[in-house]
C-alpha cells in the first residue's frame, strides 16, 4: 500500500457527519447553496460521494442539518425580567450570523426547520416574551414581527445592488433623470443624502427598535 492510498484510506476513515456539514457550510458560503452537489462536497473531502451517505441520508438531510448548524450560533436570549435588551441582543446577533452566511435566510422562510437547535432558540424567544408577562397571541405577533424584519431586512441587505458607501455617488448620478415637478419629495430626499446630510443606508437597529417600544406599549396596555 502507497503512502498516498494508505493516507486516503485514513481520511475517509475520520469521516463524520460534522465533519461533512461543516465543509458543506464552507462551500455554501464561498458559492452559495444552489450549487452545492454531493460529488462536489465528496470532492473538496476528497473522498468517494457515496461514502457522505454513510453519515447523512440525503441531501435534504445535509441542507437541514447546514442550517441548524448555522442556526445554533444565534445567541439564545435569557428568560427573565429583562425581556426587551435580551430579545434585542438576540435578534442583533442573529442577523449578524445571517449576514455571514447569507444562503440560509430564504431556507429558514421556504423549509420546515425543526433541528434541535431551530427548537431550542425559538422556545427560547418565546420564554422571554411569555415570562415578561405577555400573552400567547401577543408573543405570537411580537414574534412574527421581530422575525418579518429580521428576515426581511437581511434579504434586503444581502441582495441590495448598492453598496451603502455608493448611496451618495447613485443619488447623484439619478438625480438628474428626476423631475422636480413630477418626483419633488424624492429629488429632496437624494439632494440630503448628497449633501451628506443623511447617509441613505437601511438601519437595522432603527426598525429594531420601533418594534421593540411597541411591544413594550402592547405589553403596558394588556396589564
Amino acid at each position: 500500500m502507497t503512502k498516498a492510498v494508505a493516507k486516503k484510506r485514513q481520511y475517509k476513515s475520520a469521516l463524520s457527519r460534522e465533519k461533512i456539514i461543516k465543509k458543506a457550510i464552507r462551500l455554501a458560503d464561498r458559492n452559495g447553496v444552489d450549487v452545492l452537489s454531493m460529488r462536489k462536497l465528496a470532492q473538496a473531502l476528497k473522498v468517494e460521494a457515496m461514502s457522505l451517505y454513510n453519515h447523512v441520508d440525503n441531501k435534504e438531510d445535509l441542507i437541514d442539518a447546514m442550517v441548524d448548524h448555522v442556526v445554533a450560533q444565534f445567541a439564545l436570549p435569557k428568560i427573565d425580567n429583562q425581556w426587551k435588551p435580551e430579545l434585542r441582543a438576540c435578534i442583533f446577533s442573529t442577523h449578524k450570523v445571517l449576514l455571514k452566511h447569507p444562503w440560509v435566510t430564504i431556507l429558514l422562510l421556504t423549509r420546515n426547520c425543526t433541528g434541535d437547535a431551530m427548537m431550542s432558540y425559538t422556545n427560547a424567544c418565546f420564554g422571554c416574551f411569555l415570562s415578561a408577562g405577555f400573552s400567547h397571541p401577543l408573543c405570537d405577533h411580537g414574534w412574527n414581527a421581530l422575525n418579518n424584519h429580521l428576515y426581511g431586512f437581511t434579504l434586503t441587505e444581502i441582495n441590495s445592488p448598492i453598496e451603502p458607501e455608493d448611496f451618495s455617488k447613485v443619488a447623484l448620478q439619478y438625480l438628474p433623470m428626476t423631475s422636480e415637478d413630477r418626483y419633488p419629495y424624492i429629488r429632496s430626499m437624494m439632494k440630503v443624502i448628497i449633501d451628506g446630510e443623511h447617509s441613505g443606508i437601511n438601519d437595522f437597529e432603527f426598525g429594531l427598535d420601533l418594534i421593540l417600544n411597541g411591544l413594550e406599549n402592547k405589553l403596558h396596555e394588556q396589564r
